[in-house]
């Protein structure tokens, strides 16, 4: 009877706890909103981030992101200017704090 208890209460905690959410970082700049769903830093050169964004509900596949320079690089090569309030902007200016500090 105990065994049958504890299983019990067991499946109960087991399914009462709350699954780890995925972190997406939104905001909106101007009139478009960007989230950032995912992002990593380039081991080799710190100012560049392969993230993958979502400006407008329209997903972009991971670009690269260069800081120092303020362009994106797309999966297709192609270099793209940072857009004044854009993702490269938020993205750099979210992450260089965050290394600040």
């Amino acid at each position: 009877m105990k065994k049958i208890i504890a299983l019990v209460l067991g499946l109960v905690l087991a399914f009462s706890l709350p699954l780890p959410a995925a972190a997406v970082f939104c905001r909106t700049l101007g009139e478009q909103t960007v989230c950032i769903l995912d992002v990593k830093r380039s081991a080799k050169n710190y100012w560049e981030y392969r993230a993958a964004v979502k400006v407008n509900d329209e997903e972009r596949p991971i670009e690269i992101y260069n800081c120092r320079d303020r362009i994106r690089v797309r999966q297709d090569g192609i270099t793209v200017p940072f857009q004044s309030n854009g993702a490269g902007e938020l993205i750099c200016r979210m992450l260089n704090r965050a290394r600040q500090s």
